[in-house]
């Protein structure tokens, strides 16, 4: 049986994963930053991690899988004044619908949801040991900040020299630090922020620095150490390097044994077909409810995962136009086979599920995984087996996939001005009355009419028995 191996950012290699306490496996993911809509690119994240969850635990571990919130931070602050609303009520709205978002694109829920407000103790122990061990030193504007340069470790996640390094992103620019590399960990009130993000320290009224933040979570749910920490790629520096040095600095031993990065998404431009990092910042990323409202939510999480998870993402109409199609193919196949309306198990002996295991301990490589459901598929619509049926829709759960009726899936969508259901129908039954009078020619202007408007008959010798959308 093949061992389940992870690429660990740092050790820049895949590794056999052991877990720390065998047949239990403990993760923390750095969540959302709770106060617009989550676009594409947290959709990426969320999938990679909720394939690795799932992975764990068909591989038999007893997965504690935390991801948290952060709502409280410099932009959620700014947010809810400009709307002049309280931090609570931006927060849970935005929460609330980060998990309709989640919830349509199959993602599981975490076990565990910290939320950064409710550990605002656990942050101050973890600063206050830090001060006492000389990696934090409160500044003459009131801020506590961390002492970078007196971590012997730091750079190691990034693999950069202190040298290189520039203060740390979400940092602003402070002159009461020893050190531009420096960042912060405790941040003093301003007479002009909220009461609501003040709290009361030892080092005087203030709010927590975002890297605290996490570290506190991670160790108030899984323990000073524990297995798995993941997040974007875009957090490996500063935002995991800076919690390193914090839980590392504070409790003298590793935090995480696995370091595990999800690539970026790239926006492929139409016009040029040239693909660039997806960014607020340049103004080209997407909501997942926007896109939501473009294809089907299953057609969504398909694409995602047709990528690995470490690797760049391009997303485009092409892409999901492809992916929409292949996913369409896989649910014909269903089609035509009865599998059954009862729980399936895999069959992990069967030859296909032996691939798909090696392919998903190779650090949980989706894109062959699904190579191995097209073959699968493929042996399927030769045999209409319904074993082969069964073993196949049963593989494909395992990435949540394929668990709807087929015929769900391909008559789904038309909500946005396509025809309904009913317009359908009552089309076949037109033809299937201008047939029955031989009147040939009507029949075929009506399915040209409805292969028009993207409905795709299937015909059989007793009749139009099944449409689906194109």
């Amino acid at each position: 049986m093949s061992q389940l191996k992870i690429y660990n950012t740092l050790a820049r290699e895949k590794q056999v994963f052991t877990p720390i306490e065998p047949g239990k496996a403990g993760m923390y993911v750095c969540g959302m930053t709770i106060y617009d809509y989550c676009h594409i690119g947290h959709a990426r994240m969320m999938m990679a991690f909720d394939v690795i969850y799932r992975w764990l635990k068909v591989s038999g571990y007893q997965v504690t899988y935390v991801r948290n919130i952060t709502d409280i931070e410099d932009k959620i602050i700014k947010r809810a004044v400009e709307n002049g609303e309280s931090i609570f009520s931006l927060t849970s709205r935005f929460e609330k619908y980060m998990d309709e978002d989640t919830t349509a694109l199959g993602i599981l829920p975490p076990d565990v949801v910290p939320h950064a407000t409710a550990y605002v103790p656990q942050m101050l122990s973890i600063i206050a040991q830090l001060e006492q061990k000389g990696l934090a030193y409160k500044s003459d504007d009131g801020d506590v900040n961390y002492a970078v340069r007196n971590f012997p470790g730091y750079g190691k996640l990034s693999g950069k020299s202190l040298d290189d390094l520039r203060a740390g992103e979400r940092v602003d620019v402070n002159t009461g630090k020893r050190d531009p590399l420096d960042f912060v960990l405790w941040k003093a009130s301003k007479e002009s922020e909220p009461d609501e993000v003040k709290w009361e320290s030892t080092w005087g009224s203030g709010r927590p620095g975002w890297h605290i933040e996490c570290s506190a979570m991670s160790c108030a749910t899984l323990g000073e150490h524990f297995d798995i920490h993941g997040g974007g790629a875009d957090l490996q520096f500063p935002h995991h390097e800076n919690e390193i040095a914090q839980s590392e600095g504070a409790f003298g031993h590793p935090m995480a044994n696995y370091w595990v990065h999800n690539g970026f998404v790239r926006v492929v431009d139409e016009k040029t077909n040239v693909a660039e990092k997806m960014s607020k910042s340049l103004n080209n990323f997407f909501t997942i409810r926007d896109v939501l409202k473009l294809y089907d939510a299953e057609v969504i999480r398909f694409f995602i995962l047709r990528g690995h998870y470490r690797s760049p993402l391009n997303y485009g109409a092409a892409n999901l136009d492809d992916a929409k199609a292949a996913l369409t193919r896989l649910y014909t196949a269903l089609a035509g086979v009865d599998s059954g309306a009862d729980a399936l198990e895999v069959d992990w002996n069967e030859a296909h599920a032996i691939r798909f295991r090696e392919a998903m301990d190779d650090d949980f490589n989706t894109p062959i995984a699904i190579a191995v459901l097209f073959d699968l598929v493929t042996e399927l619509n030769k045999s209409k087996s319904v074993a082969h049926a069964r073993q196949f829709k049963a593989l494909a759960a395992v990435l949540g996939l394929l668990e709807r009726a087929p015929q769900e899936f391909l008559q789904a969508g038309g909500e946005e001005g396509g025809l309904d259901e009913a317009a359908i129908v009552a089309a076949i039954t037109r033809r299937s009355e201008a047939k029955k009078a031989r009147n040939f020619a009507e029949s075929d202007t009506i399915r040209a009419e409805l292969l028009a408007a993207g409905i795709v008959l299937e015909d059989k010798p007793d009749g139009t028995t099944n449409w689906r959308r194109a």
